[in-house]
C-alpha cells in the first residue's frame, strides 16, 4: 500500500533516541546512531501529538521550534501511540520486543489491558487495576535505558507530571531515573534548566501532554490546537535561552495525529459479519488488534477485509511482522498479546467500537501508519 509508512521507512526512530543521547554524552556502552552533537549533558523532551507534518503545516504558530527543526523526520514505530511510543523511547527496542503492543491488547487472562491506566475491564466495565496482578517490571522485564543509565553513573532524571510517579508504564518503560513531578508548563521548563545545570553528566526526560489532549478533544489544527502549539513554542523557548554550556536539547514525539469524522466511519460492533468468529477487539480505532475464536483467523481476515475495503488495510499478525511493523525482534510475549487480524484505518477513518463511546467519538485520533501518524521532528539546541 502507497500510504503505509513502516517505522524502516524513516531515517531513524524514537526508540533510538535515549541510547543515541547517551552516546552523544560519551557514555560507556551506548551509541550515538541518530548524531546528535557531542555534549555533556542532554535533555529529552518529548511533545505528545507533535508529528512532523503538522508542525510544518502550522510553522507561523510555532517560529522557535520550526527553527530549531533539522529536517530528519524520524518514525515513532507501531502503532503510533503513547503507549507504545513511550515503551520505545524508554526501552531502547521496538514494540516486537518490549511488548506494548497497542493501546489496548489481551494479557495473559485473556482479557483487555490498557496500559497507560495499567487495568483492566470487569465484568461490569469498571476499570481493575493491573498492577499486583501483573506487576509492570515483570510484563516489561528489560531493563529500561535510564536504569542502565543510571548503573552507569549518570543522572537520570524524569521531567514529568507528578500523577505519573509511580503508574504502570512509568515503572515498565521508565524505571530508573528521579522523578521531579511537575504541574504545569513553568515547573517543567524550570526543572529541565535546573537538570542540566547540575555537575554532568545528566539525562533529562521531560514530557508535555496537553496538545494531544486538545488535538483529540478538538481536532488537529483547530484553533485551540493551534493555541497549544504556541504554549509549546513557547515553553521550549523559555528551555532554549537558558541552556548551560556544553548541553543539548532534542525535542521529538510519540505521533502524529489526523483530524477525523467518526459518524463516517463503520461500528464493528453494529456489523454482524465484522463479530463473526471475534472474540476481543483491541487497539484503538485507527489500529485494531483482532482476537479470533480458535479456527476462525482466516474466515475473520477475509470478512474483515471485504467489509472495510478500500478504507483499511486488513493483515494477519504474520504480514505485519513480516513487513516489520513491530520491529526485526520479536519476543514470544509480544507475539501472544497481538491479535490475530491487524486492521489499520487509512485517510481520515476510525474502525469505532460502541463499547469505546469515549475514544471513538474523538475529533483527533492516531495509530495508523500515514506519513502524518508516522513521521515525528528532530528538533535541536545546544547551549
Amino acid at each position: 500500500m502507497d500510504w503505509v509508512v513502516a517505522p524502516g521507512d524513516a531515517e531513524w526512530r524514537l526508540s533510538e533516541v535515549l541510547p543515541s543521547a547517551l552516546g552523544a554524552m560519551g557514555v560507556a556502552g551506548f551509541t550515538d546512531t541518530v548524531g546528535l552533537p557531542e555534549c555533556s549533558s542532554a535533555a529529552v523532551l518529548l511533545v505528545d501529538g507533535l508529528g512532523w507534518r503538522l508542525l510544518r503545516e502550522h510553522a507561523s504558530d510555532a517560529p522557535l521550534l520550526n527553527s530549531l527543526d533539522t529536517g530528519r523526520p524520524g518514525a515513532a514505530g507501531f502503532p503510533t501511540t503513547t503507549a507504545t511510543s513511550i515503551s520505545s523511547l524508554g526501552t531502547g527496542t521496538c514494540s516486537g520486543e518490549h511488548g506494548v503492543v497497542g493501546y489496548s491488547f489481551a494479557e495473559p487472562g485473556g482479557g483487555l489491558f490498557r496500559p497507560l491506566s495499567w487495568s483492566k475491564k470487569d465484568e461490569a466495565g469498571r476499570g481493575q487495576s493491573m498492577l499486583e496482578e501483573w506487576p509492570p517490571e515483570q510484563a516489561q522485564p528489560a531493563e529500561p535505558v535510564l536504569e542502565r543509565a543510571t548503573a552507569s553513573g549518570v543522572d537520570a532524571r524524569l521531567v514529568v507530571p507528578a500523577e505519573f510517579e509511580g503508574t504502570g508504564l512509568t515503572r515498565a518503560a521508565l524505571r530508573g531515573g528521579s522523578l521531579r513531578g511537575t504541574r504545569a508548563l513553568g515547573d517543567l521548563a524550570s526543572e529541565v534548566v535546573e537538570s542540566l545545570r547540575r555537575k554532568s553528566p545528566v539525562l533529562c526526560y521531560g514530557y508535555h501532554g496537553q496538545l494531544d489532549m486538545l488535538g483529540h478533544v478538538h481536532g488537529p489544527g483547530s484553533l485551540p490546537w493551534r493555541m497549544q502549539l504556541r504554549q509549546v513554542d513557547t515553553l521550549v523557548r523559555s528551555i532554549v535561552e537558558n541552556l548551560p554550556g556544553e548541553t543539548a536539547l532534542l525535542v521529538v514525539a510519540d505521533h502524529g495525529m489526523v483530524g477525523v469524522d467518526p459518524e463516517l466511519s463503520p461500528d464493528v460492533d453494529a456489523d454482524p459479519a465484522l463479530r463473526e468468529g471475534v472474540r476481543l477487539i483491541g487497539g484503538e480505532a485507527r489500529a485494531r488488534h483482532v482476537y479470533t475464536e480458535p479456527g476462525a483467523a482466516e474466515d475473520v481476515l477475509a470478512a474483515w477485509r471485504e467489509r472495510l475495503g478500500a478504507d483499511a488495510l486488513v493483515v494477519s499478525a504474520a504480514e505485519a511482522i513480516e513487513a516489520g511493523w513491530f520491529g526485526n525482534t520479536l519476543s514470544g510475549a509480544a507475539r501472544e498479546r497481538m491479535g490475530d487480524v491487524i486492521a489499520l484505518a487509512r485517510r481520515n477513518g476510525v474502525i469505532r467500537s460502541v463499547t469505546e463511546p469515549n475514544e471513538s467519538a474523538l475529533r483527533g485520533q492516531h495509530g495508523s501508519l500515514t506519513a502524518e501518524e508516522q513521521y515525528i521532528p528532530m528538533l535541536l539546541a545546544q547551549g
